[in-house]
């Protein structure tokens, strides 16, 4: 058996009672943000909600029985700010928050992409670590209730106090993560392989193959509807038990055909070389400063590809086909994720 080379921790490897006496500052009541909040206070910790005097969310955290300031407020009360609303206004808010840090606070993110490219310069005095719950905010809730959790990540940038590890650690028992376990990293690395994970395989890699292999068919004469079953559809069948056990699992569960054809046709529609000129572009930070000048212009790229993305064929053919389904509406309802705030 392969040993693990990043150091893994669990419950008895932290101690909540390490941040016990802090008042954490959640910033974004989204997606990961309500998570947290509502993670952290049932765990016992003092939380204060930082969101826009005008937040949608303002009202929904109150009704959670949870304190909301402005992020100004929040993060000048607060021991440990945490930063959960998107990256792109990261900086800005950092901006207005950054004289409430005191020295030996702790500036705390979920990703590292404003860290890692200089977008965000702490104070030297002021620990940065990060916890990363590697799963969507509603099932970081949801497990928690269950008395579950989800995987996680955790790093030091900075240590200033030389607790940083440690308080991270508790941070992240708080949150439930220790329940599944917590790997050790860095934020170097783990802002390098989500980048290079999300834009070659898990989002950019597969749209532009579901795309090609449905345009392959349609131009080949084949009914879209066809073409969308095979290239989309059914991709979540193979993901789903990919998931539970790997590669093998899915080989073991496919028929023997579908197994040999993969095996052997699979290599054919994949371009290392240009996996490795996109990782090469997220090491450089290429792909940060095209990311940061994108925002700067109002997003006119970003806009024309999601417009394309919209009108392709495939978003159509599978708009009507989905009317057909028999979704199930209540499970459908409980997926819902939060808007990041």
């Amino acid at each position: 058996m392969t040993d693990i080379s990043a150091p893994v921790y669990y419950d008895d490897d932290a101690d909540v009672s390490t941040i016990e006496t802090e008042t954490v500052a959640v910033l974004g009541y989204g997606s990961q943000g309500h998570a947290h909040a509502l993670n952290l206070n049932d765990s016992g910790i003092d939380v204060i909600v930082g969101l826009r005097e005008d937040s949608d969310s303002w009202a929904e955290a109150e009704d959670a029985g949870l304190r909301v300031e402005t992020p100004d407020v929040a993060a000048a009360a607060a021991d440990r700010v945490v930063m959960l609303v998107p990256d792109t206004i990261q900086p800005a808010v950092y901006e207005a928050i950054k004289d409430g840090l005191e020295a030996g606070d702790t500036l705390q993110f979920a990703h590292g992409f404003n860290i890692h490219y200089g977008q965000i310069e702490p104070d030297e005095d002021v620990d940065v670590t990060m916890v990363a719950p590697k799963s969507p905010g509603h099932l970081v809730r949801r497990t928690y209730e269950r008395g579950e959790g989800t995987p996680g990540l955790m790093a030091v940038y900075q240590d200033a106090t030389g607790n940083a590890e440690a308080e991270a650690l508790a941070y992240a028992k708080a949150l439930g993560c220790t329940r599944a376990g917590v790997i050790g990293t860095t934020f170097q690395e783990e802002v390098e392989t989500d980048l290079f994970g999300e834009q070659a395989v898990l989002c950019g890699g597969v749209t532009e193959m579901v795309k090609a292999g449905f345009e392959t068919l349609v131009d080949a004469g084949y009914a879209p509807e066809m073409a969308y079953f095979e290239c989309l559809n059914e991709l979540k069948l193979i993901v789903d038990l990919m998931y539970e056990g790997g590669n093998m699992e899915m080989w073991n569960s496919v028929s023997d055909t579908a197994e040999y054809g993969g095996l052997t046709r699979g290599e054919e529609v994949i371009n290392r070389e240009g996996m490795e000129e996109i990782l090469e572009d997220v090491q450089n930070g290429e792909f940060a400063r095209e990311w940061i000048n994108e925002n700067q212009a109002n997003r006119p790229s970003y806009k024309q590809y999601r417009a394309a993305e919209q009108s392709h064929q495939v978003e159509q053919v599978g708009g009507e086909l989905r009317k057909l389904f028999a979704w199930d509406d209540e499970e459908e309802a409980s997926e819902e994720v939060p808007a990041d705030d």
